[in-house]
C-alpha cells in the first residue's frame, strides 16, 4: 500500500515538473514574438557602413596586440623548463617480442616390427629425460628375438656349408693335380719299362730266330749225310731252338712282368683319367675369387643385419624413452597396432634447449651483435637470454617490411618455459657509464644537425651536439655541451636563439 501512494507522489511532482517547463517555454516564445513585432527594418548603407567602422576597429586592435606583444618579448624574459646536464650511466635496449621455441627436437621411429604395448605420453605432455613414452608388445618382442636368432643360425650354417664345399672342391682339386703329376711320371716310367721288356724279348726271339736259320742251314750241308752224328746232331740242336722259341724261360720271364706292367700302365692310365674327372668336377664346382668375396660379404651383411636386428629387439624391451627434457609435440603410434621398421611414433621438442625468435628491422640491425645479453619475460617471469644467431637473409614480415630473423638463447629455462608461447625481449646492445645524459625531448635536429637549447646568463644559446647511445627516455652526448649546463626540456614554438628566458628547473 505505501509503495502505491509512493508511486502516485512520484508522478504527481513529475506532471507538476512537466507543467512548471511548458510555462517557461510559453513565456519565453511570448517575448520573442513581441520583440520581432518591435523590430524596424536597418538601412542597407547603414549596415554596410557599419561593417566597415567594426572591421577597422578590430585590424587596429589587433596591430596595437602584436606591437604590444613584441615591446614585451623583447624586454621580457620568457620562462622555460630546464635540466641540469649530468654524467651518469645509459644503457640502449632493444625492445621487442618473440615465440618461444626449441633449438633440439627428436622424431623417434621404430627400430623394430612389432606391435604397441603401451603409448604413455599424449601431444601436449611434458616429459622428463628417461621417462618411457611407448612400451612393445612382450610376446612380440620375444617372437622377433626367436625368428631373429634362427636367421643369424641359418645364414651361418649356410655360409660354413658353401665354405666346406669350397674347400672339399679345393681338396679334390689338389688331390688331382698331385696326383696327375705322380700318375703322368710313372705312366712314362712304366711305358719306357714295358717297351724295354718288349725290345728285350724282341730281341731274344731274334737272336734264337736267327740262331735257328743257321742250324738249317748248316742241315743243308750235311744233309747227303743223314745218318752222320753231325746231321743228327743238328736235328736235336733244331728241335731245341724250336723249342726255345717257344718256351724260352727267359722270354717267358719277362712276357710274364710285361703283362704286369701292362695291366699296371691301365690301372694308372684309368685312375689318371679319374684324377682329370676329379679335377675338371673341382675347377666347375670351386668358388672364384670373387665368388668368394661376394659370399663373405653377403655372410657379412645378413650377420650385421641379424645383430642389428637382435639388439634393435634388445634395446625396444626398454621402450622408447625421452633422452631430454621436454614436450611432446606429435604422436602417432597407436596401442595394439604393429609398427613397421622405420615407421614414425612420436616427436619430442627439448624444453632445456630454447630460444626466442624475434624480428629485427634494418633500423636496429647495427645495433645487435651475437653474443650481446638480453632479458626474457615468459609469462611474467624473467629469465636470462643471449644473442645466439643472427640470420644472413632478411624477410617480409607480414606487413611487407624486410626484417631479419633473429635468435635469443634462454640460459636458465625451467618447467615454466611454454614452447609456442609469445615472451618480450630486451636486449642490452650498448652501455655507457660516466658519460654527459640528457632527456631525450631535450635533443632537437634542424637542416643543420642535432642542437641542444642552454640558458646562459638569462639568455638562449643554441648549441650543436653530438649524441651517443640512447635509452627509451635519456641521451648520451658525446660533445657539445658540459655537466651542469641547464638545458631547454620542453622546446615550443617561437623559441630562438638570443631570446631572454629564465630556467625553470623542472621538478
Amino acid at each position: 500500500m505505501e509503495e502505491n501512494k509512493t508511486e502516485v507522489f512520484q508522478e504527481e511532482k513529475e506532471a507538476a515538473l512537466q507543467e512548471k517547463e511548458n510555462d517557461k517555454k510559453k513565456v519565453k516564445k511570448e517575448k520573442k514574438e513581441k520583440v520581432k513585432k518591435e523590430k524596424k527594418p536597418v538601412d542597407k548603407a547603414k549596415r554596410k557602413k557599419r561593417r566597415r567602422i567594426i572591421i577597422l576597429v578590430l585590424v587596429v586592435l589587433f596591430i596595437l596586440y602584436i606591437v604590444i606583444s613584441n615591446i614585451v618579448a623583447a624586454n621580457q624574459p620568457i620562462p622555460v623548463m630546464t635540466t641540469s646536464a649530468s654524467k651518469g650511466e645509459i644503457e640502449q635496449t632493444i625492445n621487442t617480442s618473440g615465440t618461444v621455441t626449441t633449438d633440439n627436437s627428436k622424431t623417434y621411429f621404430s627400430d623394430v616390427n612389432v606391435q604397441i604395448g603401451k603409448v604413455n605420453v599424449s601431444a601436449g605432455d611434458a616429459v622428463k629425460a628417461g621417462d618411457v613414452l611407448i612400451a612393445y608388445d612382450e610376446d612380440s618382442l620375444n617372437k622377433e628375438t626367436q625368428l631373429a636368432q634362427l636367421a643369424l643360425q641359418s645364414g651361418e650354417g649356410s655360409y660354413q656349408n658353401s665354405i666346406q664345399s669350397n674347400n672339399e672342391k679345393l681338396g679334390d682339386l689338389k688331390e688331382a693335380n698331385v696326383n696327375l703329376e705322380v700318375l703322368d711320371q710313372q705312366i712314362a716310367d712304366t711305358e719306357a719299362y714295358i717297351k724295354g721288356l718288349e725290345n728285350k724279348i724282341a730281341a731274344k726271339k731274334s737272336d734264337l730266330a736267327h740262331f735257328g736259320t743257321l742250324l738249317q742251314i748248316s742241315l743243308l750241308d750235311w744233309q747227303d749225310k743223314p745218318d752222320s752224328e753231325e746231321y743228327l746232331n743238328l736235328q736235336k740242336q733244331i728241335q731245341l731252338n724250336n723249342y726255345e722259341q717257344n718256351n724260352n724261360a727267359e722270354i717267358k720271364g719277362w712276357e710274364d712282368e710285361l703283362e704286369v706292367y701292362n695291366d699296371m700302365l691301365a690301372d694308372y692310365k684309368e685312375y689318371r683319367s679319374e684324377m682329370k674327372s676329379q679335377k675338371n668336377s673341382a675347377e666347375a664346382g670351386k668358388m672364384t675369387v670373387g665368388a668368394k668375396e661376394e659370399l663373405e660379404a653377403t655372410n657379412q651383411t645378413k650377420e650385421i643385419e641379424a645383430q642389428d636386428k637382435l639388439e634393435n629387439l634388445e634395446n625396444a624391451s626398454s621402450g622408447i624413452t625421452a633422452e631430454f627434457d621436454g614436450v611432446v609435440t606429435e604422436i602417432s603410434a597407436v596401442e595394439g597396432s604393429t609398427v613397421a621398421q622405420g615407421a614414425q611414433l612420436l616427436k619430442l621438442e627439448s624444453t632445456e634447449d630454447v630460444s626466442v625468435k624475434i624480428s629485427v628491422t634494418k633500423y636496429d640491425l647495427d645495433k645487435i651483435a651475437v653474443g650481446q645479453k638480453a632479458t626474457v619475460t615468459i609469462g611474467g617471469k624473467e629469465y636470462e637470454g643471449e644473442v645466439s644467431k643472427i640470420n644472413k637473409m632478411a624477410e617480409k614480415n607480414s606487413s611487407g617490411a624486410a626484417v631479419v630473423g633473429t635468435e635469443i638463447k634462454i640460459l636458465n629455462p625451467d618447467s615454466d618455459v611454454y614452447l609456442g608461447v609469445e615472451a618480450k625481449v630486451v636486449i642490452s646492445t650498448a652501455q655507457e657509464s660516466d658519460v654527459i645524459v640528457v632527456p631525450v625531448s631535450a635533443v632537437n635536429v634542424d637542416m643543420d644537425g642535432e642542437f641542444i637549447y642552454v640558458v646562459e646568463n638569462n639568455v638562449l644559446v643554441r648549441k650543436p651536439v653530438v649524441t651517443g647511445i640512447s635509452s627509451d627516455t635519456m641521451i648520451q652526448i658525446v660533445e657539445g655541451i658540459s655537466e651542469g649546463d641547464q638545458m631547454v626540456t620542453e622546446v615550443t614554438t617561437g623559441l630562438t636563439e638570443g631570446m631572454a628566458a629564465v630556467a625553470v628547473p623542472a621538478n
